[in-house]
């Protein structure tokens, strides 16, 4: 194939040349709001795809939604790849380069459409948003016959699992690439509009969108300062499962969308959240060998209201269905109360709870970045909560949060220490008598 120049309509800025020049496998970009992060990442993908010298080069961009992807980043990809591409894909929201190298735009929400492909890079974009089992579970294993790389890019949105990326990025920064570009030193905005911009949203506004801070509070978010408590008390740990006592589940129910269910013991006033659990498009038999696979003796089964719904299709409701496999006696429908008094249920109980940060980790994540709807017209938030992938952990803590009052207050089963005394393990009146402590009575 004959030598030929091309030109990309691409114009680096000058702090994101380090993460051009980069060698590591690895690599983590946290960046202000126009700071260009998107162009930058968009044209490092066409760079290493064009230069590709592998068999059947594959290189993808994911977004937290794909129509996300589509809407923000399938414009950019087909203008700076224009000199380059052999042919293009809309519905597949893909390029082919005229080096056989493809380039696809994914969504983290439609993570199982990645199953199965091998990239040779990938970028992950405002990373925070993601479901935080997405990477482990899919995203990684796409990485490994090819060695391919990966870049965690975005803003912060307090200590989630993004936060949780930096930080290993920096402790390990042979093996990482780690570029963090707050405004107040990337140059790449006037001073003026920073000015302006520090003057008219709040100081966490200003630290998280600007200035990258992971310490500011997350905007709009319902439990932040409840888990946040909850941490420092140490309440995020270890949990150990009690046998001696029924473990309890809450449920939120979907069918297109997350089913997401949580494993609790109330013990002496305390709700012991020891595991989570979270599937997309699972039928009812596969949802319930998930628990009947668990090693818990179980105590009641709390349902949300439309449980007890008949479906069209088999004419049998959800907790008919789940009857099947966990018994009708073990299961309950909580009280149908609002999303605002089920947030305020939740509210008054997360005091009293600790959770297994292992077991629990997705689930609490999902609890700390559960937030209100933001209205852009109005500049406020909503009422209401925002519906992306924290919405079902979520409501299926509220049904645990409306119903672990009514568990039966238990505590766990006094450990019955036999008297041994001499080699024999014999006792005797006097023996019994020289180790008893009489208990001294006081006189009024």
């Amino acid at each position: 194939m004959a030598k030929r120049e091309v030109t990309l309509p691409y114009d680096p800025r000058s702090p994101f040349m380090p993460f051009h020049n980069r060698s590591q496998r690895w690599a983590c970009l946290v960046a202000h709001r126009r700071a260009g992060k998107t162009v930058a990442a968009i044209n490092d993908i066409i760079r290493a795809a064009i230069m590709s010298k592998s068999q059947y080069p594959l290189f993808g961009y994911i977004a937290p939604y794909r129509s996300q992807a589509k809407s923000v980043v399938w414009d950019y990809l087909k203008h700076f790849a224009a000199p380059l591409v052999k042919s293009s894909n809309e519905s597949d929201l893909m390029v082919e380069l005229i080096n056989g190298a493809k380039i696809r735009l994914f969504g983290a929400d439609n993570a199982d459409a990645m199953r199965g492909l091998g990239f040779d890079g990938v970028y992950l974009d405002e990373y925070g948003d993601f479901k935080p089992s997405v990477w482990g579970n899919v995203i990684r294993a796409t990485l490994s016959d090819k060695q391919g790389w990966a870049v965690f890019g975005g803003t912060p949105k307090g200590k989630n699992q993004f936060w949780s990326i930096y930080e290993t990025a920096n402790r390990s920064k042979g093996e990482w690439f780690v570029l963090k570009l707050p405004a107040s030193q990337s140059g790449l905005l006037l001073d003026s509009e920073l000015k302006a911009a520090a003057a008219q949203i709040s100081d966490d506004q200003y630290q998280q969108e600007y200035e990258c801070s992971f310490d500011a509070a997350l905007l709009g978010a319902y439990w932040g300062n409840e888990l946040r408590d909850a941490e420092l008390e140490g309440r995020i740990t270890s949990v150990p499962h009690d046998r001696n006592v029924p473990v309890h589940t809450s449920w939120d129910l979907g069918r297109r969308d997350d089913t997401a269910i949580w494993w609790y013991q109330v013990i002496r006033g305390e709700v012991h959240i020891i595991d989570y659990f979270a599937i997309s498009g699972a039928n009812i038999a596969e949802i319930a060998q998930v628990l009947l696979n668990k090693p818990y003796k179980y105590g009641i089964h709390h349902l949300p209201h439309d449980a007890k719904a008949k479906t069209l299709a088999s004419e049998r409701s959800v907790i008919e269905q789940l009857a099947d496999f966990l018994g009708i006696g073990n299961m309950t429908i909580v009280p149908n109360l609002s999303v605002q008094d089920g947030i305020q249920a939740v509210r008054m109980a997360l005091p009293y709870c600790y959770f297994d940060a292992e077991k629990c980790y997705e689930g609490v994540e999902a609890l700390k970045q559960y937030q209100r709807e933001y209205d852009e017209d109005k500049k406020a938030f909503r009422a209401s909560p925002r519906h992306d992938w924290t919405s079902h952990p979520a409501d299926a803590f509220r049904m645990m949060a409306i119903a672990y009052r009514d568990e039966p207050k238990v505590k766990p089963a006094d450990i019955v220490k036999p008297l041994m005394v001499g080699p024999d393990n014999q006792v005797s009146l006097n023996d019994m008598w020289a180790t008893h402590q009489p208990s001294r009575s006081k006189r009024i």
